[in-house]
């Protein structure tokens, strides 16, 4: 199967045969059940898989249940990564996505989610060699909240912007498009409190719209959400990404890695309770199971939304990919649109599906 826009890449077709001859060499046995450990691969494959030793998965931001986190989590607590031969090790990050970017280029760390798309080229730009073998959502999950009294973006000059390590390009996209001077906004990092907003310490702050406006519903706070999207801007979430290099060398780990998440996202979108559970136990601070649940299932149901009946979560469209750093450019952050076909391989996640569903050994 090959996604629209993009052209078959060398070792497609054998990637996809392989599937199938795995799919076939485990016939007859069950799906993994939680804690299963039998591996449901041949032989072959499970050696190579054994080989790439531990794989170290950081996450985002500590074990918040957003897509690309929380599937990742929960096919560990459900066996499934054990039952591909994968050791993965989970260690939580802190919202440092340049860091965990370069962790990955340089080998510390072998997958992370970015924010989204653009993230990926602005990690290339600084040497951090990434990239997305993923996209699950394809509409900007940022999103920009601000005191009710702005009644029009431009309102915010002269005023103070908070965000969490630099604004979301999605945003700053936005606010361009609305004509706001940027120059005579203060933009200052806020952290991960959105109750700087209500207290009046920055009268715009970014965020995820499927967990700032959640954290201040709960509070009871007023407060007025800017969509990007409403600006006819364009963006993406849940970005998978791995080293380039690593994953040449390891194509039956990047492709399982794959296999399993994707099992655990249709298990976890049945079961979503279930599955933050998991990610509560690894949390050894207070963990909301409340709020994450809104976070997983606000997000789950953008990926859904923003996916086309005919294509596999996770889905990379490099035209779509273009028009979002398009706006990397428009910003002057990027002097002009690089060669994004490197940055993005799908071959992984294609070689893991037939038609739109996850090859599982022992599926019928």
């Amino acid at each position: 199967m090959t996604l629209p826009s993009h052209p078959i890449r060398p070792g497609l077709l054998s990637a996809t045969l392989l599937a199938g001859a795995l799919l076939v060499s485990a016939c007859g046995q069950e799906a993994p059940e939680q804690g299963a450990s039998a591996a449901v691969i041949d032989d072959d494959r499970c050696a190579d898989n054994q080989r790439a030793g531990t794989i170290t998965f950081v996450t985002g931001y500590h074990y918040q249940a957003s897509v690309s986190q929380l599937e990742v989590i929960a096919a560990d607590a459900l066996g499934l990564f054990e039952t591909l031969c994968l050791d993965v090790e989970i260690q939580p990050g802190n919202g440092d996505v340049m860091g965990n970017a370069q962790l990955v280029s340089a080998g510390t760390a072998h997958f992370t989610p970015a924010s989204n798309e653009a993230e990926i080229v602005q990690a290339n730009e600084r040497d951090h060699e990434v990239v997305g073998i993923a996209t699950y959502g394809h509409v900007p999950i940022s999103t920009l909240l601000t005191q009710q009294d702005v009644e029009d973006l431009t309102d915010l000059e002269g005023q103070t912007l908070g965000h969490q390590s630099m604004v979301p390009a999605p945003v700053e996209a936005m606010l361009v498009e609305a004509g706001v001077d940027l120059d005579t906004i203060e933009q200052v990092e806020a952290g991960y409190d959105p109750s700087v907003l209500p207290r009046d310490q920055v009268q715009a702050l970014t965020g995820f719209r499927s967990n700032e406006p959640h954290q201040l519903d709960a509070m009871d706070e007023q407060y007025t959400e800017w969509l990007p999207e409403d600006f006819g801007v364009v963006g993406s979430f849940g970005v998978m990404a791995t080293n380039p290099e690593w994953a040449e060398e390891n194509p039956t780990v990047v492709e399982d890695f794959l296999r399993a998440v994707a099992r655990a996202f249709d298990h976890c979108s049945e079961n979503g309770e279930e599955c933050v559970e998991y990610a509560a136990e690894l949390d050894e601070a207070g963990y909301d199971t409340e709020h994450n649940l809104k976070v997983w299932n606000t997000e789950r149901e953008l990926v859904g939304g923003s996916t086309p009946d005919d294509q596999v979560n996770g889905y990379v469209d490099l035209t779509m990919t273009e028009d979002e750093v398009e706006i990397l450019k428009d910003s002057g952050e990027l002097d002009s649109v690089p060669d994004l076909e490197p940055m993005f391989d799908p071959r992984y996640l294609e070689a893991v599906h037939v038609a739109t569903e996850v090859v599982w050994p022992g599926d019928e």
